[in-house]
């Protein structure tokens, strides 16, 4: 049997439909029938567009949700950089008792080592001194910075929740392959300005002004932290003098006591 010069002797027939070549995409839609090549063209760039401005839209979002995230962890990290503040405040305080009570204590080995002062205190009592009433201690406050950064950041918490994904609520209306070409408010230069493009245009801009501000919240929460941090380091240094100094106190009262 003679086969066709154009004709694969190895191909089944069934085959054969299997070798035709693939359309671009904008020919697929039963709804084109009617249009001409040129307009089938131009409807499947505009949903190609659309598709990429949704693409934008949803990235925006994610990356506002991020933002929110990364505030909202900054301004747990200042909460509890202020309860830290409010322990270092605390041992301040014990290591302000500890140095009276190590005061009075060496009044007492003075007037112990010292005879006359020993007979004297025997026949003229003293009358019985009263340490003085503790200060009700005021609460820590960090450094303005922070303060004023963490009050910012907490305005926004309701955003912080509403970006979550499974809070979210999107609107994809009008995104897609199912916009249409002919819907448009107007037309510009002779051609048609769809409505749904320049809502996602809009939802983009906002998404970004947003962006912004979010990223200069969490540029200031992080100076504050920075600030509050440093301070902290100081007070730590202090607090470690003072130990070191109230060691050496207490090992003198030790050896004077030995010696009595």
């Amino acid at each position: 049997m003679a086969y066709p010069k154009s004709h694969n002797p190895f191909a089944d027939d069934d085959d054969e439909d299997d070798f035709k070549p693939k359309s671009r995409g904008f020919d697929d839609d039963p709804s084109d029938s009617g249009m001409t090549e040129a307009e089938r063209k131009q409807r499947y760039l505009q949903q190609e567009v659309m598709r990429t401005a949704q693409s934008a839209v949803d990235s925006s979002y994610r990356s506002l949700a991020l933002i929110y995230d990364s505030e909202k962890m900054g301004v747990e990290t200042a909460e509890e950089l202020v309860r830290q503040g409010e322990a270092l405040k605390r041992t301040d305080k014990m290591l302000d008792n500890m140095d009276q009570d190590l005061k009075t204590s060496q009044k007492h080995i003075t007037s112990i080592k010292s005879v006359w002062g020993g007979l004297v205190n025997y026949f003229k009592g003293k009358p019985e001194t009263k340490p003085p009433p503790e200060q009700p201690t005021s609460a820590y406050q960090a450094n303005e910075r922070l303060q004023s950064a963490m009050s910012g950041s907490r305005e926004h918490e309701d955003k912080y929740l509403a970006s979550h994904p499974n809070l979210r609520k999107l609107d994809t209306g009008g995104f897609g392959a199912a916009v249409s070409m002919d819907d448009h408010s107007s037309r510009e230069n002779g051609h048609p300005r769809n409505r749904h493009l320049k809502e996602a245009h809009q939802k983009l801009d906002n998404n970004l002004d947003e962006m912004s501000h979010g990223l200069s919240r969490l540029k200031n929460l992080g100076r504050g932290l920075q600030s509050e941090i440093e301070d902290q380091n100081d007070s730590i240094d202090s607090l470690l003098n003072r130990v070191d100094k109230m060691d050496v106190k207490i090992h003198n009262t030790n050896q004077q006591i030995k010696k009595l």
